[in-house]
């Protein structure tokens, strides 16, 4: 546990992940090229990405059962040659069928990755450090957005649309060569449990899903990452440039803030989630309402949105990303290690199904305003774009209602094992009187030394 092998075996997996987000994020700062590319309307170029997260999300559970019968390590590596067949075929595409199925193999081989990812953590590292690597995992991947912002994007406007995603894919063959040469499943000197038979697999998928913990994972991912996903993946970039003016470098530079403010929120996330175990489902309604907040300032500001109040909505929404990965701590801590994977599976459906429902349902507004004469023959209007995005409302009021509603059969379950969970003004007032006495115990320490 955590040597040094463990670190290298990380590493190689974080950065097959980091590809998977620039092959799964190239194609929404691609949009205003893709539109022409394939002469496609809103709803036709959301299919793109909705087909692709269908996919990912469709493929979730049985990856899930995959990794913990054949081991990550051979997930990891199958998932980075489907990327490299898919964004190859992307770059050659000059058709809306050409173009989807170039995304039906980038999910694909997206779906097997992070999964496995973060099923390499429990056998290499102790279980202290696996709440922060987890949140490291999810952050240090983002860096994939980063590339598809900058050089991905200069590349697509110096070099055209073929070279650019052939450069994304070239990263993909280099992941895969990684995962044959790198990583491995658990130290060789720990014993290979037996892959488990059908019938053991589909019961460990039933208890999996009985166990409450599970859900409140599933439906935490679901309520918290769509937001960001929506933004990121499909409409943030023609929103911010089309309907709210920004240059296309002003509105490249705030989806580096949201990569930013990942990297910051995740590693606090993840130490506090360690010290606050108890806490989380408490911390994943805060990110809830403070999403909703910013959104509602935005939507229901009068004309475009000063360029401060968009940077603390870009904030506000890029902080879903590592708070959604406080689901997958839920899975973690509420399943055995040998239905890891399967649990992981599961609350990582969540976050793609709302994210896919809510950018297709917002590319249907969209075509459906523009038809109507709303939009006054511009397909991103302002207005139109507030119609849309304000679908959000309904996923996230619903998500709150689910996580309330799961959570309290969590907290009877641990009742029942002698665990209470005590009001949080308790919890406060005992957070309080902690450190207080911590600064009268620092206080007298430095007088008797003075003494």
């Amino acid at each position: 546990m955590d040597s040094r092998r463990a670190w290298w075996v990380w590493g190689s997996g974080i950065f097959a992940y980091l590809v998977a987000i620039t092959q799964r994020t190239s194609f929404g700062v691609a949009g205003l090229q893709a539109t022409e590319r394939f002469d496609a309307t809103a709803a036709a170029l959301s299919t793109f990405t909705v087909v692709q997260l269908v996919v990912y999300a469709g493929l979730q559970i049985p990856v899930g059962l995959m990794v913990d019968k054949y081991g990550p390590r051979m997930m990891v590596a199958g998932g980075a040659l489907l990327m490299l067949a898919g964004q190859t075929a992307l770059a050659f595409a000059s058709s809306v069928p050409e173009g989807l199925i170039g995304r039906i193999l980038v999910g694909a081989g997206d779906a097997m990755t992070f999964v496995s990812v973060l099923r390499l953590l429990p056998s290499w590292f102790s279980a202290k450090r696996i709440p922060l690597l987890t949140q490291l995992t999810g952050q240090l991947g983002q860096i994939g957005q980063l590339i598809s912002v900058i050089p991905f994007v200069a590349i697509l406007n110096l070099a055209g649309w073929t070279p650019a995603f052939l450069s994304v894919a070239a990263m993909s063959a280099l992941a895969f060569v990684l995962a044959l040469a790198v990583v491995r499943n658990e130290p060789a000197q720990l014993k290979k449990p037996l892959p488990p038979t059908l019938r053991q697999t589909g019961a460990s998928l039933a208890d999996a899903w009985r166990e409450p913990g599970t859900r409140l994972g599933l439906w935490t991912h679901f309520t918290v990452q769509f937001p960001a996903n929506v933004f990121m993946l499909m409409w943030g970039y023609p929103f911010l440039v089309s309907a709210q003016g920004l240059s296309p470098s002003a509105a490249s530079a705030l989806m580096t803030v949201a990569v930013l403010t990942s990297f910051v929120a995740g590693p606090l996330l993840g130490g506090w989630v360690g010290r606050h175990p108890l806490r989380r489902s408490t911390m994943v309604l805060l990110i809830i309402g403070t999403m909703s907040a910013a959104w509602l300032c935005v939507l229901l500001y009068p004309g475009p949105a000063p360029f401060w109040l968009l940077l603390l909505l870009v904030m506000a929404v890029s902080v879903g990303g590592p708070g959604s990965m406080i689901g997958f701590d839920f899975a973690r801590t509420f399943n055995p290690l040998s239905r890891a994977g399967t649990a992981t599976g599961i609350v990582n459906v969540g976050g793609f199904i709302s994210a896919l429902l809510v950018m297709f349902g917002m590319g249907i507004v969209l075509d459906a305003l523009l038809a109507s004469g709303f939009s006054q023959g511009e397909l991103y209007a302002l207005d139109s774009f507030k119609l849309a995005f304000s679908l959000q409302f309904v996923f996230l009021i619903g998500g709150t209602l689910a996580i309330l509603t799961v959570r309290k059969r969590v907290r009877t379950r641990m009742s029942h094992g002698g665990v209470i969970v005590p009001p949080l003004r308790d919890a406060l007032a005992r957070e309080r009187r902690r450190q207080r006495e911590r600064i009268r115990e620092r206080r007298g320490s430095g007088g008797s030394r003075r003494g």
